[in-house]
């Protein structure tokens, strides 16, 4: 009996899905399953106080004069803020009352992408910037490159850096292996390519604490410089590196079970950390489960674009514990990178906005949850 053709349009609407099919298959990006102890559930983490309007009643500083202003570094000697921007420049912002009159002064290109910054021990400015490494930028506005490699790899996404004892500087490296502009490629990939990592001044020595990080991002130096605290976004946690006491050179968890994927940290200077919340938990904890799921996104991040299904990000303050003191968050704001309170307000860094977010805690404080 002959074998009937098949219809021309059948085959038409074919040839897509098997072309489509070809192509997972030969695609060389390969996510693999996250470690299934990684994937426990865990009770959600109790915040007692709650903002969920961040956006209600903030104010705009800098707004169309910072492109991407990712991480925020207060000076209290000048009351001026520095932040690092998506086009090269380290800014400063002063501060003169309402967000209308600051004033914003772009201060050094890298010519790279600044991320992390902290001020150092002699006035300078230290900045980790992605695509370059490591950077040094005195008064003056000299850039000086620290390290730029550690064991014989290349950075290729330095992250966040903050300032210990002795001048020793404590940074990340979130990627050996993807760059900022694909950085969502190694949250999708399910491998471990982060390090933290320490750069001393005095002997130009850089060495890496701890390895096998998934996506290794904002640092902060403890008041009493005991430990750094480092976070790791993939795994909505932040661990803490014992550099002094009878604990030196171990790691444990210092929170976990954020709700939402940690960026930035910071230290306020009056008994809080301030941690950057992307987005919401939901969407990539599904997506942890299944590498065929992030391997499409991670084809349309390289080839076409993927859908943005980031939103409710916002800004968790912990405790010197890092137990929960409260939570600001808003479903309207999504890639908030950083965030810290200065005085009266919590100022808040993005990766896609054109201004930092100010809000008044006193007049729009977190209230307790229900």
């Amino acid at each position: 009996m002959a074998k009937l053709p098949i219809p021309f349009p059948i085959l038409i609407s074919i040839i897509p899905v098997i072309a489509a099919v070809i192509f997972f298959q030969l695609e060389s990006f390969d996510p693999v399953p996250y470690p299934e102890h990684e994937l426990t559930r865990k009770e959600p983490l109790f915040v007692p106080k709650l903002n969920s309007q961040l956006l209600r009643g903030s104010e705009k500083i800098g707004e169309g004069q910072l492109t991407a202003p990712e991480d925020i570094a207060y000076d209290p000697k000048t009351g001026e803020i520095y932040t690092g921007c998506l086009d090269g420049w380290v800014s400063r912002v002063r501060l003169n009352g309402s967000a209308s009159e600051a004033v914003v002064e772009k201060w050094v290109n890298t010519g790279g992408r600044p991320l992390g910054i902290a001020h150092g021990v002699n006035g300078e400015v230290i900045v980790a910037d992605a695509n370059k490494g490591l950077l040094n930028i005195s008064r003056d506005g000299v850039i000086e490159l620290l390290t730029d490699e550690a064991e014989g790899l290349k950075f290729k996404l330095t992250d966040a850096v903050d300032v210990g004892p002795d001048g020793i500087l404590y940074f990340t490296d979130a990627s050996y292996k993807h760059t900022f502009e694909m950085n969502v490629l190694d949250l999708v990939e399910g491998r471990p390519n982060g390090r933290f990592l320490s750069y001393d001044p005095s002997t130009k020595e850089t060495q890496v604490l701890v390895k096998d990080l998934y996506f290794a991002n904002g640092v902060a130096v403890s008041p009493d410089q005991t430990f750094v605290i480092f976070c790791e976004t993939a795994m909505r946690r932040c661990k803490r590196y014992y550099i002094q006491g009878p604990r030196k050179g171990s790691v444990d968890i210092f929170v976990e079970n954020l709700p939402g994927l940690a960026d930035n940290i910071r230290y306020d200077g009056e008994g809080q950390y301030w941690i950057g919340l992307t987005t919401e938990q939901h969407m990539f904890e599904l997506y942890k489960r299944y590498p065929s799921i992030r391997k499409i996104i991670g084809m349309m991040e390289k080839y076409t674009g993927r859908p943005h299904t980031e939103k409710n990000g916002g800004v968790i303050a912990v405790d010197l514990d890092g137990k929960p003191t409260a939570h600001y968050h808003d479903p309207d704001i999504s890639l908030v990178s950083s965030g810290v309170k200065i005085g009266d307000h919590l100022y808040c860094g993005s990766l896609v906005r054109s201004y930092i977010v100010r809000l008044n805690l006193s007049q729009y404080p977190a209230t307790p949850a229900k």
